[in-house]
């Protein structure tokens, strides 16, 4: 068999970059491959979620109020155990879970970095197969080393983020992760069960032909943005419209796709929900994070998401975010 040595695995390629700060103690890669490995075992049983007793709900309530499927409860334990038993990451904060937690123990208590995570997004989908994912943040803390992780060290704006990312579960698996250093994408190769390098340095195009938003909701919006909707169907010489509308209900599927075709997606705020329904934290943030590095842009329809300072864990919000071109044709839109 012959070996592409061109092609970096997510620890030869975390290794590398290190290399390039002489003063780097690793933690970082470390806690970025401890991720890899629970998307590992996360995917392995995603992928066999119609042969076990694991689909379907658990029969319980999330802190969201929504229903909490088993897989979700399987995919939490996962991230949790690994980063837990790891050296890199001080406490989690989980969309499954009602509070923060610190890992407090003395190496836990040294570590740099905190992650929240929405551990299995989309996860409505399961039962039907359609593509779900994992979305995860890294800040730095701001509490004292050698001291438990606190709360002030994950309720901090997402401009403060040191890395963001998402794992999708689909036809193939894909774990994409941002730095300020840029966006890059792994495949898994289950010949060798390795995250390998097949999408570098991602840039998101400027401009692209899809639009991803629930139409159901339509009458639910706020004007400015059903015009906006309404301007993305017609024929628009400057932009080349008409655009192609395209909404998974999977937001990690969405943004992938416009990501790396070029899009936009929305879920404004509803006169039923007039704080949105999206995760700041656990969505928001981290989609905003990486579709900037790329080159695109995020807002909440008033200011720009990675500015927006937490109040609480579980804080909701609007969100609109994609190609930068489509994203200030919007924002015409929305000023109006």
């Amino acid at each position: 068999m012959v070996i592409n040595r061109r092609i970096l695995t997510l620890d030869e390629f975390t290794i590398q970059q290190m290399r390039a700060f002489p003063h780097a103690t690793g933690e970082l890669a470390s806690l970025l491959r401890d991720i890899g490995l629970a998307a590992k075992r996360v995917n392995v049983e995603v992928n066999k979620a119609g042969l076990v007793d694991i689909l379907g709900d658990a029969g319980a309530v999330n802190v969201q109020g929504e229903d909490v499927k088993k897989l979700d409860v399987y995919a939490n334990n996962q991230f949790m155990g690994v980063l837990k038993h790891g050296i890199s990451c001080a406490g989690i904060g989980s969309e499954e879970l009602d509070d923060f937690i610190a890992f407090d123990d003395p190496v836990s208590n040294n570590s740099k970095y905190v992650c929240l995570f929405d551990p299995l997004d989309g996860s409505g989908n399961i039962d039907v197969n359609v593509s779900i994912g994992t979305i995860f943040s890294v800040y730095r803390r701001v509490s004292p080393l050698g001291t438990p992780a606190v709360r002030e060290d994950f309720l901090q704006a997402g401009i403060h983020q040191v890395a963001a990312g998402y794992i999708v579960y689909g036809s193939s698996t894909m774990l994409v992760y941002a730095t300020r250093r840029g966006v890059n994408g792994f495949t898994l190769d289950p010949s060798i069960g390795e995250f390998s390098l097949s999408h570098p340095d991602i840039k998101c195009p400027d401009f692209g032909k899809i639009y991803s938003v629930n139409h159901g909701n339509f009458f639910q919006y706020e004007k400015s943005v059903q015009d906006y909707i309404q301007q993305c169907q017609k024929k628009n010489k400057d932009t080349g419209g008409p655009y192609t509308q395209r909404y998974i209900g999977s937001m990690v599927s969405d943004l992938h796709r416009n990501l790396i075709k070029g899009g936009i997606f929305m879920y404004p705020a509803t006169i039923d929900k007039p704080k949105g329904k999206l995760r700041l934290l656990y969505e928001c943030n981290p989609f905003a994070f990486i579709l900037e590095v790329a080159g695109g842009k995020a807002t909440n329809g008033k200011q720009r998401v990675l500015d927006i300072v937490p109040t609480e864990l579980h804080q909701r919000s609007p969100l609109f975010i994609g190609s930068k071109g489509m994203m200030e044709e919007l924002e015409t839109y929305l000023k109006a």
